[in-house]
């Protein structure tokens, strides 16, 4: 960005405080209406400085004209594991199978094709989600079509991972009969990704994903990766990988080092030029639904786990108060992880009683009694919304009880919390119009909306997916231009939703500098 600056001219201003678009309601945000409803955007030094209408340019300042297109605050992601979600691109894709014996004819089918795979290089898959088959994986069975290949398949979740013997004895663990879960597979992360070829971790697959994110109209991202952190991001920004805003979280076990290293949520990370901050303190409290780990009020169905089962915890609710007052006396947010309604309960409680400030993650199954708290303890709800398709069997089959009290958006939004959309890739793309539309039409099939009350409208879920931020002077200078109104009135949820998932974005610009242009 030229240090002048920029001047979007002659853009349609999307309204979020109201239902309809800049015009055609009364707002004081921005100049008395016009005929051609169209102004001019002035942003200097990373910031919008002035709004109105045919606005003089400056000189030496940099113009973009719109062209009618309408204009939205920058699109945020607020739940990525970034590294992971680059690294997808270079490992087995077994999303597809149905059963175990799918997922071995996938890697059996790859490596007949390589059949000249070096029997020492590992093989790392991606996608498979177990809730739905009828019996548990065995490595045995993954030995009987790998042999000596160290083979690693991480589930689409991202809580659990099929290793063979291999791939055991190569990681330091086992032997395991079935399936790594939680912190057993948690805590081999690290030695599972420092196995897998350079080109499938280095820099140019980090560089394809932000440019997606970029095209998308991804404007910042919370970063949760496990094993990144201020240091990765300093580098990569150094090599020009600078396209989003980032904010960086880090973990229980690398918390101490952040901290005596001065680090707090929303300071500036240093060779960033500020568009990488420290993030909240990242608690993975308890489990998933597709693992049947998240922790629970009540006892899944009989049919899907053992009697009386409720998930687990990864940490006592005593050693999640210790990790929310440590974050709160050295200026980390929180960001808790929390599932099952259990797990929200007592998390809710932890900040509650510490004055944690921050957010619960994915908060995907909720008590009513709890709704109310989020607003009260002004605690965001960072959610997922396309998890919602790829959990409406698992739910079904699991919590077919409770149904009723997950993915609840709507009434989150009506108990006065804030919502923060997010994509947790690579558990789900990093696409924040899929998050949109399933957040309006609560179904990615043919089938009718799934608990349609919990249905938000258009206005509401491009509302949760901006940060908070508005076109307003003194705003981030954080736009993106839209081929059309994302606000346009449909008939039904199911009209809404694929005007958003269709939605193409011709302009992406960050603090005044254009990261994806396709005008």
């Amino acid at each position: 960005m030229p240090p002048e600056g920029l001047l979007i001219r002659r853009a349609r201003v999307v309204d979020l405080d109201s239902p309809r678009v800049f015009g055609r309601a009364s707002t004081a945000t921005y100049p008395a209406q016009g005929p051609a409803d169209l102004l001019d955007l002035r942003i200097s030094r990373g910031k919008i400085v002035e709004i109105g209408r045919e606005l003089p340019r400056s000189p030496g300042e940099e113009e973009l004209d719109a062209d009618g297109r309408w204009a939205i605050p920058g699109l945020w992601d607020a739940h990525v594991h970034m590294q992971q979600w680059a690294m997808t691109v270079g490992r087995l894709d077994v999303s597809s199978a149905r059963d175990p014996e799918g997922v071995t004819s996938i890697v059996d089918s790859y490596l007949q094709r390589a059949a000249a795979h070096d029997s020492a290089k590992p093989v790392v898959g991606f996608g498979y989600r177990a809730t739905s088959w009828t019996r548990r994986p065995t490595s045995a069975e993954l030995d009987a079509v790998t042999g000596r290949v160290p083979v690693v398949l991480i589930s689409g979740d991202l809580h659990s991972a099929w290793l063979n013997s291999a791939a055991q004895r190569l990681c330091g663990v086992g032997p395991v009969s079935g399936l790594l879960v939680e912190t057993e597979w948690f805590d081999i992360v690290a030695k599972v990704e420092a196995m897998e070829p350079v080109e499938a971790s280095g820099s140019s697959k980090l560089r394809r994903v932000v440019a997606s994110a970029s095209s998308r109209g991804v404007v910042g991202i919370t970063d949760m990766e496990f094993e990144a952190g201020p240091s990765y991001w300093a580098e990569h920004f150094t090599e020009g990988i600078d396209a989003l805003r980032v904010r960086t979280a880090v973990y229980p076990d690398s918390v101490d080092a952040a901290i005596s290293a001065g680090l707090r949520t929303g300071r500036a990370i240093a060779g960033t030029s500020g568009l990488a901050t420290m993030g909240p303190l990242k608690v993975i409290f308890d489990g998933s639904l597709n693992t049947a780990t998240a922790h629970c009020c009540d006892p899944y169905s009989e049919a899907s786990s053992p009697p009386g089962w409720t998930g687990v915890l990864n940490y006592s609710n005593e050693e999640l108060n210790e990790l929310c007052e440590l974050a709160n006396r050295n200026g980390l947010e929180v960001a808790l992880h929390a599932i099952g309604d259990a797990a929200v309960t007592s998390a809710l409680d932890a900040i509650e009683r510490t004055g944690a400030r921050g957010s619960l993650e994915h908060a995907q199954l909720i008590g009513y009694s709890d709704l109310a708290r989020f607003a009260k303890l002004g605690v965001r709800a960072s959610v997922q919304p396309a998890h919602l398709i790829d959990d409406r069997d698992a739910t079904h089959m699991m919590w077919l009880d409770r149904q009723e009290r997950t993915f609840v958006f709507r009434s989150l939004i009506e108990a006065g919390a804030q919502l923060a959309f997010g994509s947790d890739a690579p558990v789900a793309p990093l696409d924040p119009w899929l998050a949109m539309a399933a957040a309006v039409h609560r179904s990615g099939d043919e089938r009718a909306a799934w608990n349609p009350a919990q249905s938000l409208d258009s206005r509401q879920a491009l509302a949760a997916s901006v940060d908070g931020q508005r076109l307003r002077v003194g705003g981030r200078g954080d736009i993106v231009l839209l081929d059309d109104d994302p606000l346009a009135s449909q008939s039904d949820t199911s009209g809404a939703g694929k005007a958003l998932s269709s939605m193409r974005v011709s302009a992406t610009i960050v603090a005044g500098r254009g990261t994806h242009m396709a005008l």
